[in-house]
């Protein structure tokens, strides 16, 4: 697959979009700079999601300040398996997961132990902007740990797998899954190691998977082949990620979401500036479904969420 993209002439031949112009015909063009806070920090999405009812996972807390951190060691106690994560982070950067906990032990999905101490050394390094963009001082959000569904058992290692869906104007218009690996540490960051496979729009089958941009058929740590892959609740995720063009104002954004066993799909977080490499994982360009959309606009013709969809799914089907 990779082979067919060597050139500048076959990269264009396959509507292959590249960083230049992601970044002046999509972003800068249809995300207005006034409204990246509501994007760039984990904890603003989340009031705006709780705003317009969209499903999103518990908070259970917020440290902001020093002082906090030691009042907030009680609270996580109380839960077996959470989240902490830098408001402002990036890139999977300064995320602690914690899947249980014995005789006041955390412990990682990789089964090491996570001190107290340890803890307290995480958030006061989030705190301290160690992980934020451009490291300006942040805030450590605590989220409740995803439990996620069984038919994703072999899928994924040692982590959460999610689904980052690309919309544009409030279509969807590209998909992919990442999974977690051993070389990612149970993150699902495709720079990290993680799996991305890419996900028909009109199914939510697997089509193509890379990992470090090459293409595979089975997951590396599990050797479960990738093809089987089929995300459940396919038209709800749709339709949530649908939903955030609305609840975030953006024209170009990406939507991470996972699938809870109990709750369904829910939204991870949102993403201004979306890479390029879910386009090696579908083994496709998304410009051509960008310029239908455009026309679309440019047409007049207005659509609500689920019509959206239904389109999206109709035209982007492979």
């Amino acid at each position: 697959m990779l082979s067919q993209f060597t050139s500048p002439f076959k990269l264009a031949r396959k509507g292959i979009m590249g960083m230049n112009q992601r970044n002046t015909g999509y972003i800068a063009r249809y995300n207005p700079r006034k409204l990246y806070p509501l994007v760039d920090n984990k904890l603003k999405t989340k009031i705006i999601a709780q705003r317009d009812d969209v499903t999103i996972p518990a908070l259970i807390g917020v440290v902001r300040t020093q002082h906090d951190i030691q009042s907030i060691i009680p609270l996580l106690h109380k839960h077996p398996g959470f989240v902490i994560k830098p408001a402002k982070g990036s890139g999977g950067k300064g995320i602690l997961v914690i899947t249980k906990q014995e005789s006041g032990v955390f412990f990682k999905p990789s089964g090491a132990p996570a001190h107290e101490e340890d803890v307290k050394r995480h958030c006061s390094n989030i705190l301290a902007g160690l992980f934020s963009l451009g490291g300006s001082p942040d805030v450590a959000v605590i989220e409740a740990l995803i439990e996620f569904d069984s038919c994703f058992d072999g899928f994924s290692f040692e982590g959460v797998p999610d689904v980052r869906v690309i919309v544009f104007q409030g279509y969807p218009v590209m998909a992919m899954m990442r999974l977690s690996t051993a070389a990612s540490d149970g993150k699902a960051n495709l720079h990290q190691g993680a799996v991305g496979v890419g996900i028909d729009i009109g199914s939510g089958r697997a089509l193509h998977a890379v990992q470090f941009d090459r293409p595979i058929e089975k997951h590396p740590d599990t050797d479960r082949p990738l093809k089987e892959l089929v995300v459940p609740h396919w038209q709800r995720l749709l339709e949530l990620a649908s939903s955030c063009y609305e609840m975030s104002g953006m024209g170009y954004l990406g939507t991470d979401m996972v699938l809870d066993k109990s709750n369904g799909p829910m939204l991870l977080e949102l993403n201004a500036r979306p890479g390029l490499a879910i386009q090696i994982a579908n083994g496709e360009g998304i410009l051509p479904r960008l310029k239908l959309v455009e026309k679309i606009i440019a047409e007049g013709i207005e659509r609500n969420p689920l019509e959206r969809v239904e389109f999206s799914k109709t035209e982007f089907s492979r």
